[in-house]
This record gives structure tokens, sequence and C-alpha cells, in this order.
């Protein structure tokens, strides 16, 4: 199946390479703007793409035309990285444990427990003075960050274990994204840390090749994982958005007024997708808790801090110019305290 996804997407890319420059079928020559993500078309995140395509059509519709791509049909989020790069797709949806394979400006994302709450969360990511030096720091590589996604809180969930202490994690293999900083968590927690695209994951689940997974409650629910985990634990260690990067050649292209268009675009799509989230977590959990009979709990965080504070530390002194960003995010943090405190 793993080899059949590369080989679409090889071929995804050859074709739209060769169809860069002709824009529409036939006499029409309006740029096409092609913009690739992983989720299913119920999910938030698709939902505020076609916001932004039907913004950007309607107000540039005699220069382009917006397609929307969900569910992997470019490909892997690593392929439609590196299609965005390229230029063989315009924009595309990445995770943040993506991103950090191509600037370590990005694994501050990726610290667990680095936000004190969901509002210091919003907050930090708001404060483009936070998140312009690291959006920016992929420019060089061919794409840059247009505007953050709000996934949520990502937690750990499995299928015959429930986890209470970072002590129930010892000899799960546990599904996490490809990051370096995601497998020290792991580690740190006591787990194994088993990397794999999202795509893999339900199969993985259900043939016992993982033990569980970590991520927010539409996973549950949206791609089946409630299906085969029935445990689904709010040890809250990460708050990491997704990413919504564009090609910069294709963006540097643009004219003062197209940018500005495009801009408000951006605004637009973050603004549907955090409105759709709050609706979308909502729904999940009902359903996860009356159709898929899953066991919401609520641990004390406590014990999975203090067991990944050294990665905090590690990361800054490999990286000491991420502590002005780290600095400022604390000073969010005393700001919007956790409503447990």
């Amino acid at each position: 199946m793993k080899g059949l996804k590369k080989a679409a997407a090889v071929f995804c890319a050859a074709a739209l390479a060769g169809t860069f420059l002709t824009g529409c079928s036939g006499g029409d020559q309006r740029r096409i703007v092609r913009i690739g993500h992983n989720q299913s078309t119920n999910h938030p995140i698709h939902l505020a793409l076609t916001a932004f395509q039907d913004f950007i059509n309607e107000e540039l519709g005699d220069k382009y035309v917006v397609e929307v791509f969900p569910s992997e049909l470019l490909g892997s989020q690593t392929d439609m990285v590196q299609l965005t790069q390229t230029g063989a797709i315009d924009y595309c949806v990445a995770s943040n444990a993506i991103l950090e394979t191509f600037s370590k400006n990005y694994e501050i994302f990726n610290l667990p427990y680095l936000f004190a709450s969901q509002e210091a969360y919003h907050h930090v990511m708001d404060d483009k003075s936070v998140t312009d030096p690291i959006f920016g720091s992929t420019e060089k590589a061919g794409f840059t960050a247009v505007t953050w996604l709000d996934a949520g809180t990502r937690n750990f969930y499995t299928a015959n274990r429930p986890i209470n202490t970072p002590a129930d994690l010892r000899g799960l293999k546990i599904r996490v994204q490809q990051s370096p900083t995601n497998i020290e968590m792991m580690r740190l927690l006591g787990g194994s840390a088993t990397p794999m695209g999202f795509g893999d994951v339900y199969t993985a689940l259900q043939s016992n090749i993982i033990d569980g997974a970590e991520n927010n409650e539409m996973a549950l629910t949206d791609n089946g994982h409630g299906d085969v985990c029935k445990f689904y634990s709010y040890d809250m260690h990460q708050m990491v958005p997704d990413i919504l990067i564009g090609n910069t050649a294709f963006m540097d292209d643009m004219s003062d007024e197209e940018r500005a268009i495009f801009e408000e675009g951006y605004k637009l799509v973050n603004q549907v997708e955090r409105e759709e989230w709050v609706k979308a977590v909502e729904a999940a959990k009902e359903k996860a808790t009356n159709e898929q009979h899953v066991e919401f709990i609520y641990p004390d965080t406590a014990p999975f801090q203090e067991a990944c504070a050294p990665l905090h530390q590690s990361v800054l002194q490999n990286n000491p110019s991420l502590q002005p960003i780290y600095d400022a995010i604390q000073a969010y943090n005393a700001q919007y305290p956790s409503t447990a405190e």
C-alpha cells in the first residue's frame, strides 16, 4: 500500500509539473492553484480551505482557480511538502513535526508541555513577533508558512491499557509523528516510539503493529482510530499547530494587490478552521463515547510534565536561538495559566 502511495505521488508530481504552465484546460489561461491536505472532507481543515477556495475564486476568479485536494490525494504529508517546495503544487497543510526536519526553529512547538493553557497557546500563535521568525525560516528551502491551524491538544489513546501515569506506557509501542523531539518525548515517558505517516496508523492499530497513538479527539472519529482504541487519556502533552505552507516563488510572483487578497484569504482559513474546530471536537467526543464506546480518562498531568522537563533544557541548549521565543511563550504562560492551577 505504501508503495502504491509513493508511486501515485510520483505520478501526480509529474502530471502537475506538466500542467503547471498551462492553466485550465482549453483556452482558459487562469492559473490553477492547487492545495493538498491529509484530512477528510468533513474535517475543519478542509472546511477552512474550501472557504479560502471560494474567497479567492470570487475575488480573483479572472486570474486564479483554486482547487483543494483532501485525504492525501496528492500523496502523504511529506510528499506534499516536497511538492510544495518544488512548486509542483502551491500550498499544503503540514504537521509541525515534518517542518521540524526542514528548520530546527519548528522544534520548539513540538516541546511537550510548552503551553500552560489553550489561551496561552492561542495568544502565542497569534503573535507575529513570536511566529514570524519560525514561519519564515524555510523561505530558502522554497516554502513559507502563511498561517497556523488549531489542532487542539495531543493525548495518548490505546487499545487495551488505560494510561493513568507514565508507567502505564512502559512496553507499549506508540505511534508518534516523524520528529526527533517526539521520539525523545516517548523515551522520557517510558514508551517505545514508532514513527509513521498518519495514513498508516489505522492499519497498524488494527493489526497490532502498534499498541496506541497520540493525537487529538478527531483522530478517534474522523479517522476511525476509536474503533480500535478504547481508552483516551487527557495527559495533554502537546498543543501543536498544523501549518499551511505556500511555495515561495509562487507567492513572490503575485502583484501587491493579489498578495493582499491572498493574505486576507489566509486570515479566513485561520478563522474558519478555529471556529469549526471547537464544534468538531465536541461532536467527536460525543460520537466516540456513544458509538465507539471510548472511555475518556483524566489523569494527573504532573508526573508526565516532570518526566518531559529535561527535553526543554536539551532543546534550548542545542538551539540557543530559540531562547527568546521560549521566553516570550513563558510570559504568555504567566499571563494565561492553566485553569487547573
